[in-house]
Formats: structure tokens, C-alpha cells, sequence
């Protein structure tokens, strides 16, 4: 791996996600080599994943160069690869390109799409979890639309101008509200042969509103937003299958689509190596104590969506969403500071900064402790809090732009097939 063997402690991060990078700014100038694995070079913006998946942004805007972001940490090194199993006795991790020996182990590797064993939605469906994902249902979004303006057969055409989104999540209600102003804004435009009435947005979920971790306040402003852009909620609603042409539900009700879009869960990724009392099975979580150690280990830790730690107000762990892990690895990274100088150690406490959830131009709903409410305001707080998030500055000023100019010309400026998408 030409890492240089060090004289100081050895940290091995395992993700570049919200919780590693936040975890190693801690530790910038600190007497020690850490060494950062993760399958891709950059840090991805998750929370923006769906508006390149829709044509409002670019790759580039919510991506950014791991090794950019550290290049001023000292004794700093960035390995591409992905970790395949942990010796938990010999402190080696076993990674895609050779093993590596580590003093302290950290992973921060965050969660993959849950397909819940139904194998053949996992074959056929569109999962959003990382950039090329989001770029092939950009690609596999057009295309479709291209084809339906060339066919001359009706039932083909609703195929392909049918758009099913699985769960009413925040993933799912923003993606389909993008998708429905992309109808409004795009179709009659680029596409006039098309009529606007032609394509359709549903909405699957299984429980009884839209956004259900939100309350139920925020959950009916967010249906109603939704319903008057047009999108189609099916709501107690389960799917049983997709065999690539066509959704089935539980309930007996069938879609026909070219496009069917999977966000209705993830689960933990875990890594081969750490089991027994550390391991939660059910959530593929490590259960961690307070400072973040992994039950039964004194040097391996575990942050953000990968890490369940129980306290009173979230036995079940805290939510799988960016800012606990943006928190637990500042708190962990302060930590080991402490620990390195031989001070004692401060335990995480969540600060529960609010939920935030947009639904289209001007629409947006937020839950702030007691307080519950949505609209053109909150739209604009969703916009200020999501580029003061984005890592680098070039970053925020490129998606400033170009949320700026959607909102002046009702534009999707990104709307191109650069990487045709073809199901295996």
C-alpha cells in the first residue's frame, strides 16, 4: 500500500462519508497517521443525490475530492479501495489492494440500499445511494422520455412516462417532487408532441402518510404539496415484485413502468470481522457505548449510520441521517485528542438540530422541536442549510447558481445522457 511505517498512533478511517471526514478535520494537527479508505475519491453530498438523478445539478456540485479536503492535515494518506474483512486480534484490516496494521480502527461506512431480501426488486429496480446511481436513473429518466416521444404505441408510452418511487421518505418525497416540476417546467417545452397529462408520478408507501419519521403536521403539508404538483400517493400500500416492466403490490394494484425508483430503506453496511455482542443483527448496526467504542473493543469505533448507540430518548439508536454523524465524529475527533494527551474522555450527546424536507419550488417542511410547519420560507432555510453544508466553496457557489437560475427560468440545465444507462 506504500504507507510509511510511523513512530506515532495509526488511524485507520473506513469511509469517507459525513462521519469520517468530520471525525479527521478534528484531528488536523495532531501527532498522528491517519489512513483513509473508501471505494470512491470524493466525499458525496447524499442529500442532493436525488437533483442529479433529476437534472438539477451536476455530479460535480455535490462531490468533492477526498484528498482536497485533507491536503493540510499532516501525515495524512488516502487509499481507493474497498475493506473486505477485519482481524480484530492482529489489528489488520484486509482491504482490495493489501492489509494494513492499525492502532486505532474507525468506520464511519454508512449504509446501503435494503432490497429486504425481495430479490427481484433488486434486480430490476433504480437504488439512489451513490453518484453513478444517481447519474444512470438521470440517464434511464431521459432516455425513456425520448423513446415515448418516438413510439406510436399507447400502452408503451405510458410505460415509459410512468415514474414509481418506492417509500415517502424524504428521499422519495423530494425525488417525486422533482420529478413532477419536471413535467411542469420541461416536457411541454423540450418535449411538444408529448402531452404534460401523459406522465405520471406515483408515490408508494407502505405505512400511512407521506414522511413518516416527521410529524404528522409537517407529513400532511407535504401530501398536500405533493398532490397539487400532480404526483399520484398510494399510501398502506406494499410491493411484492418487479419483474423490469411492471410493479405489483400486496393489495392486488399494478404499474406499469420503465422507471420504478427504490427508496424505501437502507441497512447498515457492514464489514466482515466484528460480530457477537457487537453486532445488532436486525439493524446491521455495531452497538456502541458512549464515546463511540464498539461493544468489546477498546480501539475500534463507530460513527454516524453504521453506529447504534442507545440512550434513553433513542433506544433504538439515533436516526440514520447526516447530522448525528456529522456530531459523533466532531465529538470522537475531540475525544481523541483528549485521549492522546491522557485527558479523560466526554460522552456524545445528540443535539437534535431539526428535520428538513423539500417538496418542490417554494415548498418545503420542517420539524423544530415543537415547532411544525412548511412553505416558501422554509424552502429558502432548506436551500441556506443545504449549501452551508456542502463541502468546499466552489461547491456552494455552482449549486447557488444553478438553483438560481432554475428558479428564474423553471430550467433543469443538466438534462443530458452523458453515460447511457442499459439494465444488464
Amino acid at each position: 500500500m506504500n504507507i510509511p511505517e510511523t513512530g506515532v498512533p495509526r488511524i485507520v478511517v473506513i469511509g469517507g462519508g459525513f462521519a469520517g471526514i468530520s471525525f479527521i478535520k478534528k484531528l488536523r494537527n495532531e501527532k498522528v497517521q491517519i489512513v483513509l479508505f473508501d471505494r470512491h475519491n470524493y466525499h458525496t453530498f447524499q442529500p442532493l443525490l436525488y437533483q442529479v438523478s433529476t437534472a438539477g445539478l451536476e455530479p460535480d456540485s455535490i462531490a468533492y475530492p477526498l484528498r482536497k479536503i485533507f491536503r493540510k492535515n499532516r501525515d495524512f494518506h488516502f487509499r481507493m479501495a474497498e475493506v473486505e474483512n477485519i482481524n480484530t486480534e492482529n489489528n489488520t484490516i484486509f482491504s482490495s489492494i493489501g492489509s494494513l496494521r492499525y492502532d486505532y480502527l474507525v468506520i464511519a461506512t454508512g449504509t446501503r440500499t435494503n432490497f429486504f431480501g425481495n430479490e427481484s426488486i433488486a434486480e430490476n429496480s433504480m437504488p439512489m445511494k451513490t453518484v453513478p446511481q444517481a447519474l444512470n436513473i438521470r440517464s434511464l429518466i431521459l432516455q425513456n422520455i425520448e423513446k415515448a416521444d418516438i413510439t406510436a404505441d399507447e400502452r408503451e408510452r405510458k410505460s415509459l412516462l410512468n415514474f414509481v418511487i418506492a417509500g415517502a421518505g424524504p428521499t422519495g418525497v423530494e425525488l417525486a417532487g422533482a420529478l413532477a416540476e419536471f413535467r411542469k417546467g420541461i416536457l411541454e417545452n423540450d418535449y411538444p408532441e408529448l402531452d404534460e397529462d401523459e406522465m405520471n408520478v406515483h408515490l408508494i408507501e407502505g405505512q400511512n402518510r407521506v414522511l413518516p419519521p416527521m410529524s404528522e403536521t409537517v407529513s400532511k403539508k407535504a401530501q398536500k404539496f405533493l398532490e397539487k404538483l400532480g404526483v399520484q400517493i398510494h399510501l398502506e400500500t406494499y410491493i411484492s415484485g418487479y419483474d423490469g416492466k411492471t410493479v405489483t403490490t400486496k393489495d392486488g394494484k399494478n404499474f406499469e413502468t420503465a422507471t420504478f425508483i427504490w427508496a424505501a430503506g437502507v441497512t447498515g453496511a457492514l464489514l466482515k470481522g466484528i460480530d457477537g455482542e457487537a453486532l445488532v443483527e436486525r439493524a446491521n448496526r455495531y452497538k456502541v457505548d458512549e464515546f463511540n467504542a464498539v461493544k468489546g473493543f477498546q480501539n475500534i469505533y463507530a460513527l454516524g449510520d453504521i453506529a447504534l448507540m442507545e440512550t434513553q430518548e433513542y433506544p433504538k439508536g439515533h436516526p440514520q441521517v447526516a447530522q448525528p454523524a456529522i456530531q459523533q465524529g466532531k465529538r470522537l475527533g475531540k475525544n481523541f485528542r483528549k485521549m492522546l494527551k491522557g485527558d479523560k474522555m466526554e460522552p456524545f450527546t445528540y443535539f437534535d438540530k431539526g428535520t428538513m424536507a423539500t417538496v418542490g419550488r417554494n415548498k418545503a417542511v420542517v420539524d423544530i422541536g415543537r415547532m411544525h410547519f412548511g412553505g416558501a420560507i422554509v424552502w429558502f432555510l432548506w436551500m441556506f442549510v443545504h449549501l452551508w453544508f456542502l463541502v468546499g466553496f466552489r461547491n456552494r457557489v455552482v449549486t447557488f447558481f444553478n438553483w438560481t437560475y432554475s428558479y428564474i427560468n423553471y430550467d433543469r440545465a443538466a438534462r443530458l445522457i452523458i453515460r447511457p444507462f442499459k439494465k444488464n
